[in-house]
């Protein structure tokens, strides 16, 4: 299997992004910092008061599940490179090619992990998360190779999370631990604390990881997925599809929504009665999808979630796994909704909106933006202004 620490840290120290990358850096903080403001009074938010300032960022631009995910390794990578980058950079220099250095090694651990590791039960924000923000907050740190390796190896005995903790405060909350570890290991290596680089490739066969780990390619390989809709990615193709139906949702008797069966596997909550568990129910973004015009922040309410319309609905969806898949994206859902006139309305869709194969334009980003910061005015959110901005609306120390 080779060194993957120091094959990883090597990469990191080498790293120069292309123009390429650095928009993608930039759209990444605009959309991380703006998820993470318009969750500045969440509870989870005022709980993590008791990390550190980079895992309270993350624990807050992760809670509303409307930050970015990097698709082939199903984990957020922004919520975690985001935050490790601007809790120890500050107004740096250099911190979009940080982020990406971060972002890379997050995104290609991912990667090399794979299906199996998700499908396995891992929460690969949390496991390959602690060694991106590790890696991401050594190089805004300035560490050469050698001392990013050891950042890694000082992040591997908190690379863990898992996916049973979805639909509770415990998901945000073991994203911010990820970023607080990182940080934490890269400060130590930092000051010179030391470790066998050995221990990621140790790490990495005992979490399922085979490998190998490919260093090609652009920063961030396949790019990043903005969500529409606050919610997990994996609801993101069946509100999109149902929302275009436009039927009236009192007379819906049945709902059958088709799907390879990857495609659902962190939809754990098949009777959510809490805005956090609609997050993770196929069956309330069925719900959601045709009574709300738009199924936004107040869609994900315990409220909304309980309502007797949604609960309704929720009770009449049946789910047709097909076997196979790996990546949340696979295949294509086709969503059959029968009406009391004996009427059925079919769709079928495979790419939602803000996919990477679907892109938001300037216009639908800004929309975005400008939802997510209504009521503040944190002015043009820049690497050098970001992290003053965080601190400002969310705290955190200096």
């Amino acid at each position: 299997m080779g060194s993957i620490g120091l094959d990883l840290a090597g990469w990191a120290a080498a790293y120069r992004p292309s123009p390429a990358d650095l928009a993608l850096a930039d759209r990444a903080l605009a959309d991380t910092v703006a998820v993470a403001l318009a969750a500045r009074d969440h509870p989870v938010t005022a709980l993590a008061a008791a990390l550190g300032p980079g895992g309270r960022w993350a624990a807050a631009g992760h809670v509303l599940d409307f930050d970015d995910l990097h698709m082939s390794s199903t984990s957020h990578v922004s919520v975690v490179c985001v935050p490790a980058v601007l809790a120890v950079g500050g107004a740096a220099p250099d911190l979009a090619r940080a982020y990406l250095a971060g972002a890379g090694v997050m995104a290609r651990l991912g990667d090399a992990l794979g299906w199996s590791h998700y499908r396995a039960g891992w929460h690969a924000t949390g496991t390959a998360g602690a060694l991106g923000a590790a890696a991401g907050a050594a190089v805004a740190l300035g560490l050469p190779a050698d001392g990013i390796a050891t950042a890694l190896a000082l992040a591997v005995p908190a690379a863990g999370g898992v996916q049973r903790a979805f639909g509770t405060d415990a998901k945000s909350l073991q994203v911010g631990f990820a970023v607080d570890a990182g940080v934490r290991a890269a400060r130590l290596a930092a000051a010179g604390a030391g470790a066998d680089p050995a221990a990621v490739s140790a790490w990495f066969g005992l979490v399922g990881g085979a490998g190998p780990v490919d260093l090609g390619g652009p920063a961030v390989p396949g790019g990043l997925a903005i969500k529409v809709y606050p919610c997990c990615y994996a609801l993101q193709r069946p509100i999109s599809a149902l929302a275009s139906l436009a039927v009236d949702p009192a007379a819906v008797t049945r709902i059958v929504l088709r799907t390879p069966e990857a495609t659902v596997a962190p939809l754990i909550h098949h009777r959510p009665t809490t805005g956090l568990q609609g997050k993770f129910s196929l069956e309330y973004a069925a719900a959601t999808a045709l009574l709300d015009p738009y199924s936004g922040f107040d869609a994900f309410t315990d409220a909304a979630v309980r309502r007797p319309a949604a609960q309704e609905l929720v009770s009449r969806v049946e789910t047709v796994l097909e076997p196979g898949g790996d990546w949340l994206l696979a295949g294509s859902l086709t969503a059959a909704v029968s009406l009391r006139t004996g009427e059925t309305v079919e769709v079928t869709q495979q790419f939602p909106p803000g996919s990477p194969a679907r892109p938001p334009t300037p216009a639908e980003l800004a929309a975005k933006i400008a939802d997510c910061t209504a009521g503040l005015s944190p002015g043009p959110v820049t690497w050098s202004t970001a992290a003053s901005v965080l601190r400002a609306e969310l705290g955190g120390g200096a």
